[in-house]
Order: structure tokens, then sequence, then C-alpha cells
């Protein structure tokens, strides 16, 4: 089992590092077109500045090359660019491109905007022939600005959807798990049904031959232990019937019982309030869960030890803590006992707690965890329910 858990975290790890990788993928290979589009951008304004230049300058002659040129400076529809003097003072609005027209009409804003600009990118500076230099300010297209995001929207897109596509499995897998438990648990009553019926009619037998023999009642006794397993077991899988029945019964019956069959070297007690506490619960399922919980802690001490079973009500809730003294978890065995398939027995199937803990959650509307435990001191256990 423990070598299974170990290949499980292995294969989780693995997932997670793929998982790791793909959104670095994606982020990296998102940010490497950005940074491409960033740099085209730049080139096309430089292309830009230099056709404005040699407009200015008015030096060309051929009517096809100053066409071209003019068709340069028309073609940006998209990058901000503010032309301005020396003094880095706007020159008028036919040197603006792709400025809103609120900023252009309002020179505080357009202030704001050039000083964004330039914290942006540094100017390209215009040499004029009469000394009048120019500055081309300029930054990034909305279309660039926004697609600065889409990196982080991608990364968290493809964690949303492989975090999607695990809860989905998982969540079909514990629904099959569920029903193989519960089919399982519903064929081992039915086998038990079949020799205990048997049992029962030959316990009868005995008892017209010697009625008062003491093997008899043994044997009764163990018979009427059997249908209780599988009146346990008969309600696995189906909504069992919840009375409003007094728990320190319950606890006071499961009590004696596993006494009498612990090892005397156990000091067992049991804690119960002097009021009666009444408390919507299968007594039946309920005292599987008792009966699990007492037996691993018995296997935690190796029949010797400390064992307390204590009942309060804490903020409305209802509290059994079952208390050991046995060789503790640790943080690793603690985060995976409930889990069907792990024990840290040898010869353990690991279903004991697993049901334990369905029964409590699905069926009692409560709670079962380990409320503490401390490797070579002990573990407490501690069941919580609503109260009514």
């Amino acid at each position: 089992m423990k070598r299974k858990s170990f290949l499980s975290k292995i294969n989780n790890w693995i997932i997670y590092l793929l998982l790791t990788a793909a959104v670095a993928g994606v982020v990296i290979a998102s940010v490497i077109l950005i940074d491409y589009l960033r740099k085209e951008e730049i080139k096309r304004i430089e292309l830009f500045a230099t056709a404005m230049k040699y407009q200015q300058e008015e030096i060309i002659e051929d009517p096809m090359t100053l066409d071209l040129l003019l068709q340069i400076s028309k073609t940006n529809n998209t990058i901000p660019v503010i032309v301005t003097d020396k003094n880095k003072k706007p020159i008028g609005v036919d040197f603006q491109k792709n400025i809103p027209e609120n900023v252009q009409k309002d020179p505080k804003k357009m202030l704001t905007l050039l000083r964004k600009m330039e914290s942006s990118y540094k100017p390209i500076e215009l040499q004029m022939p009469d000394g009048n230099n120019q500055y081309v300010f300029y930054t990034n297209s909305n279309l660039l600005n926004n697609l600065r995001y889409t990196p982080y929207i991608l990364g968290l897109l493809v964690v949303a959807y492989i975090s999607f596509s695990f809860w989905f499995l998982r969540t079909i897998k514990k629904t099959d798990e569920g029903y193989v438990w519960a089919g399982l648990a519903k064929e081992t009553a039915h086998q038990i049904g079949t020799p205990l019926s048997s049992m029962i009619g030959w316990i009868e037998i005995l008892r017209m031959e010697n009625e008062n023999s003491e093997g008899v009642r043994e044997i009764e006794n163990d018979i009427n232990r059997l249908k209780t397993i599988s009146e346990r077991f008969s309600k696995i899988g189906s909504v069992p019937e919840l009375n409003d029945l007094n728990i320190n019964e319950t606890l006071q019956q499961n009590f004696d019982y596993l006494k009498s069959r612990i090892s005397t070297k156990v000091r067992f007690m049991l804690i119960l309030p002097h009021q009666n506490v009444l408390i919507p619960h299968n007594r039946i399922l309920l005292s599987w869960v008792i009966e699990n919980i007492v037996k691993n802690a018995v296997d935690a001490m190796k029949g010797e030890g400390r064992l307390e079973i204590e009942l309060y009500e804490k903020n409305k809730y209802i509290i059994v803590d079952f208390k050991d003294s046995g060789s503790g978890m640790t943080n690793f065995q603690a985060r995976n006992a409930f889990k069907a398939g792990y024990s840290t027995k040898r010869r353990g199937w690991g279903l004991g707690l697993s049901l334990a803990k369905r029964v409590i959650k699905e069926y009692h509307n409560g709670d079962i965890k380990i409320a503490h435990t401390e490797v070579g001191k002990g573990t407490t256990f501690r069941i919580q329910m609503k109260n009514s």
C-alpha cells in the first residue's frame, strides 16, 4: 500500500509538472509574439518619422517618391504619434496621429500623454536643415496594449480548462468507486445471509437438545453479531433511516461489547455527559464507525495502552473524541488515512476508515477527522455531528 501511495504521489507530481510546462509554454509563446509585434510597430514609426522628415525638407523632386512618402505617413492608423518642436511642444493637429479628440483639445491631457509616451519609448529626433529639430513621440497601439494581458488570460484559461478536466474525471472516478463499494457491500451482505440462515436453523436444533448449553449461547451471540454485520453491509449504498436516539446509549452499547473483546492491557474508558443527548443517527451504521476506529486504535497501540472515548457538546455540535496512546501518524499518513485503499498495515485493505468517513459525511451530514496526532504519542479521531 505504501508503494502504491508513493507511486501515486510521483504520478501527481508528473501531472503538475506537465501542467506547469503547458501553461509556461503558452505564456512564453504569447510573450514572444507580443514582443515581435512591438518591435514591428517601432520599425513602422521609424519609417513614418523618416517619411515626415523628407516631406518637410522638400528636397525630393520626384513625384513618385513624394507620393510614396505621403502614403507611408498615411498608413499609420493605429499607433498614437505626436510631433513636437525642439522645446517638445506639439506643432499642430496635422502632426498628430491617432490621438483622441478630447486629448487634442486639452493641453494638460496632451502634456500628460507626452510624458507617458516619453516614459515608454525614447522620442525620435528629426534633424532639420534650419536647426529647428523636431521630436516624434509615440507609444503602443491600443491593440498591442490589450495584447499585453493575453498571456496571463491564456494561462488562466489553460489552467481552468485542465483543472476542470481533472475535477470532472476525479468526480467520475469517485462516483464509480462509490458504486463499486456499494455493490461490494451489498454482495457481501447477500453472501453472508445464505449460510447465516442455515446457522440460525441449526442453532434452534442444538437448543432443543441442550437449551442451557454455554456453547449454544456463545454461538448464538456470534450469529447475532453476524446478523448485525450483514445489516451494516446491506445499508451501504442506500439511504439509511435516521432516528432521534440517545447517542449515550449507542456509545455505551458499543463500549460494553468492545471492552469484552479487546486486550485487558488496554485501559478502555468511556466519558459521557450526565444528561441524555438525542441526535438523529442510525445506530447500526454508527456502531460500525465506532468499532472501526476502536480497532484501529488498538492496533496502533499493539494491544497495550490507553483508549478513551469522550462525548461532549460544543457550539451546537455533538463531538465524540477517540484518544489513544498508540504510535501516532506522520503528516503523510494523516492526510491519506481516510482514502480508500490506503493502509499502514501490511494486511490491511484500507476500507475501514474510508467507509467510516462515508457513513458520517454522507449519511449523517457530519464530519470525521484526525483532530490531533503525534508520532510515538498517539492519535485523536473526532466525529462531529450537528445537534438538532
